[in-house]
């Protein structure tokens, strides 16, 4: 099976890298989900919560605003905190 790696940085920082099950992000149009395969794309993120999980773990960061780019299973985000 196909691994889904996340990584979330900051201006000032790397917030998380790791593989994870899913994560859901605040769009512009709404908050979506992504998992293993998914479409590729690029959107700005809205101020709220990027949420995902790892394993058996749920974690959760709010974001002012940002970018993500989603390709080969390789979630990038760049937000502001």
């Amino acid at each position: 099976m196909k691994e889904l790696h996340l990584v979330i940085a900051s201006p000032e920082q790397t917030v998380f890298d790791g593989k994870v099950d899913m994560a859901v992000l605040p769009g512009e149009l709404g908050e979506f989900q992504v998992l293993v395969n998914h479409a590729p794309l690029i959107s700005s993120l809205m101020a709220g919560e990027v949420r995902y999980t790892a394993g058996k773990e749920s974690h959760a960061l709010a974001i002012k605003g940002g970018f993500v780019e989603v390709r080969d299973n390789q979630i990038s985000v760049c937000a502001e905190l």
